[in-house]
């Protein structure tokens, strides 16, 4: 499929261009980086445009942006351009201050308190209308990065058929971290907006699942989650580098010079290199310790090993990397204080960028490459010292806790936070056998380049444009607006019309505990507006107790229908009645293994009916609670072979009830109670109970089965959603 079909608009905090003033000569740079260079072609062949902030122009004279604006336009660019204080703000003091520590784990560094949630909303909206002025029909729309995290949404919002990505370069933290965040129902919904969200690894994505549920209660079958009766794609998409231009770059004459130069003054020595921005998410202040601990350990080391610790300046003007910076120094000055020999300093320390062509010296010339945050998304260091090996020599130490880790199982991974050990695996890399050190190499090299950074960007685009297609099929599977108004107003012209409506997840959304779904005073008029409709019969069909229906609506001129249908009472001056002959022997065994499932799930609690059992674990710990319920299932599958009774697996419920009791029974009861001539028959419900309701009805133009949500279903007609579905009933009160 190419990829390049349709234009591609890019969105990401930085524009990939730098801005130079030269004794008043303008001049716009394209940058280097791997997100610039991986997308660098999607943008140019697909004619796209590339939305973002052009650093700080703010001094330029008025003719200089007119020539800024100019050049940006002739490079597909569109500024976003935000003042100081906005870029102080919503980067530094949001972004960079709360969620990069935050996702990073590093929970001691997020500030005690901040004001910069408004700016940093305020700046994610001016994103979202820079979008929406150039966004045209077909554009593929790809987000990026926590500094972005609500636009998503806000577009949506702007342009509702929009074909939105979002990726992550950073972890997803855990949920229990990520629920520290005062704004974490923003964050999550804001990234919700998107039609696909990326991930650099499995565990990321499982993270946000694992969030989205616990947070804003919604489950990921699969690789899948459902909002709003949008179906969002959840995917895997680790980044890769350039590895043909690190590879053409590594037999470049001028670096194998580098190479020979960097060799001709270790003098013998071995060479560790560390290359880092100078961040406290690296782990550079731990690589510095184990290394002190492996001259302690095995002085033998002293005087022929050096440490190389490249630190590329990074947010200088921050405090805390300030401060971080200079407990990095102190490091460094300690150890070569202690060890540094008349003719041997354990650590050269380079505080500054370097080209690329230097850097790529410094891997070929290494011995070892140590790649050891403490956290990271992915880290291509790890990945760029590799493709500039064509040697296929070279040891990578690598942490565990780096996005890299997943694919690079070659490496020696190590647990940054433990010294000792990271101590010894500089070792064992230093005294790795050649024959091991190729075997290593060669199969890292191999999968790198099979995945580098085109593959990524190309995998991301047509995962965005096929979610696209099964959201629209999905969106197809509902009933057309057209066809809804032509359904309202058969129903409304209909000279006698009976309504049989679900409630849960019907005419309400799901609730956390069964007890707080009550009905919303909107709801109330609704049914009594309906019920009071010349001809029109209003009967609330359910799985609920006779109690809680009677409480919550039983004031109300409607028919009521519990449990499944066992308990009827068809009209307000009618007494409740139930289904005869049917046993309920079988309540005390299954009670006693439904509350010692209760017991083992704190959350989870039994709900007795007259003729039923149910078993709730929305309450539960999410994946214990799923856990258990499989459990469960299995095991009342068993216990209840042979007898007259039936499992119901529903929306966090698992649910008992006799055979024979179905919302089908109540077709018969309606009739029978029913004026002539014969009336419509509406019937309209969410899940797999209702199915037995919709097949009992006579078929069209007599019985209308209306499914509410995107599971398979008998059902002639399809909402997406409660709200979908209220607004259907209201259109048979009020015509619009």
């Amino acid at each position: 499929m190419d990829v390049t079909a349709q234009r591609l608009v890019l969105v990401s905090n930085r524009l990939p261009v730098t801005v130079k003033v030269d004794r008043g000569d303008l001049a716009v740079v394209r940058s280097g980086g791997g997100l610039a260079t991986g997308l660098r072609g999607p943008h140019e062949q697909s004619g796209g445009l590339w939305i973002g902030w052009p650093g700080d122009v703010s001094r330029l004279a008025d003719a200089q942006r007119r020539k800024l604006d100019a050049h940006l336009e002739e490079l597909r660019c569109v500024p976003v351009y935000l003042s100081s204080v906005e870029v102080s703000r919503y980067y530094d003091g949001f972004s960079n201050a709360v969620l990069w520590p935050l996702f990073h784990y590093l929970l001691d560094r997020i500030p005690l308190h901040s004001q910069e949630w408004d700016v940093y909303r305020a700046v994610n909206e001016r994103f979202a209308d820079a979008i929406a002025r150039v966004w045209k029909p077909g554009d593929l729309v790809w987000i990026h990065d926590y500094q972005l995290c609500l636009v998503p949404k806000m577009l949506r919002a702007r342009i509702p058929g929009a074909n939105i990505g979002f990726f992550l370069h950073i972890p997803f933290p855990a949920s229990e971290v990520l629920r520290i965040l005062p704004w974490r129902e923003q964050i999550l919904e804001g990234m919700l907006g998107a039609d696909l969200i990326g991930f650099h690894t499995f565990t990321y994505r499982s993270h946000f699942a694992s969030s989205i549920l616990r947070v804003l209660g919604l489950s990921t079958p699969g690789d899948r989650v459902v909002v709003d009766g949008r179906e969002i794609k959840l995917g895997v998409f680790p980044i890769g580098v350039d590895a043909e231009m690190f590879g053409r770059l590594a037999q470049d004459p001028e670096v194998l010079a580098e190479v020979a130069s960097i060799r001709a003054g270790a003098r013998g020595e071995r060479i560790l290199l560390g290359i880092d921005r100078l961040d406290y998410t690296k782990g550079i202040p731990r690589r510095l310790l184990a290394y002190e601990r492996l001259l302690e350990r095995e002085p033998r080391w002293r005087g022929k090993v050096r440490l190389v610790q490249v630190a590329v300046p990074s947010r200088d003007k921050v405090p805390s990397y300030q401060e971080f910076r200079k407990t990095v120094n102190e490091h460094v000055g300690r150890i070569n204080g202690a060890f540094a020999q008349v003719d041997w300093v354990p650590i050269h320390y380079v505080h500054r960028s370097l080209t690329e062509k230097h850097v790529v010296a410094l891997y070929r010339a290494a011995d070892v490459m140590v790649v050891t945050p403490l956290r990271d998304g992915m880290n291509l260091v790890a990945k760029e010292f590799v493709t500039s090996r064509p040697d296929e020599d070279g040891v990578l130490v690598l942490s565990e806790f780096a996005g890299a880790a997943a694919e690079m199982g070659e490496a020696l991974q190590v647990n940054p936070y433990d010294i000792e050990t990271m101590a010894r695996v500089y070792s064992d890399a230093l005294r790795m056998p050649e024959e091991e050190r190729h075997l290593r190499m060669r199969a890292l090299r191999q999968r790198i380049a099979s995945r580098d950074v085109h593959h990524w960007a190309q995998s991301f685009i047509e995962a965005l444009r096929s979610a696209r297609g099964a959201e629209a099929a999905a969106k197809a599977a509902l009933t057309s607006p057209d066809d809804l108004a032509e359904l309202s107003a058969r129903l409304r012209s209909a000279e006698r019309l009976v309504l049989l409506l679900d409630y849960d997840g019907t005419l309400v959304p799901f609730a956390r505990a069964p007890d707080l779904a009550t009905p919303d005073r909107g709801l109330r008029d609704l049914l009594t507006a309906l019920a009071a409709k010349p001809g029109v019969r209003v009967h609330i069909v359910s799985g609920r107790s006779r109690e809680t229906l009677e409480r919550w609506l039983g004031h109300l001129p409607i028919g009521l229908h519990a449990e499944h249908g066992y308990w009827s009472r068809v009209a307000l001056d009618r007494p409740w009645m139930a289904m005869a002959d049917i046993s309920v022997a079988w309540k005390a065994d299954v009670r006693k293994i439904l509350e010692q499932a209760t017991t083992a799930t704190p959350g989870a609690l039994v709900e007795e009916k007259t003729a039923s059992l149910a078993w709730h674990y929305r309450m539960a710990e999410p994946e214990l609670g799923a856990a258990r319920a499989e459990e469960l299932g299995h095991r009342l599958e068993i216990v209840l072979k042979g007898s007259p009774v039936e499992l119901l697996r529903g929306d966090k419920v698992i649910e008992i009830r006799p055979t024979g009791v179905n919302k089908g029974r109540i077709i018969e009861r309606v009739r029978e109670d029913a004026e002539p001539p014969p009336p419509t028959l509406v019937a309209m419900g969410d899940d797999q109970t209702d199915e037995d309701l919709f097949l009992a009805l006579p078929p069209p133009p007599e019985g209308i089965a209306i499914g509410v949500g995107f599971r398979p279903t008998v059902a002639r007609y399809r909402v997406a959603s409660p709200g979908a579905a209220r607004a259907l009933l209201e259109s048979l009160v009020h015509e619009r």
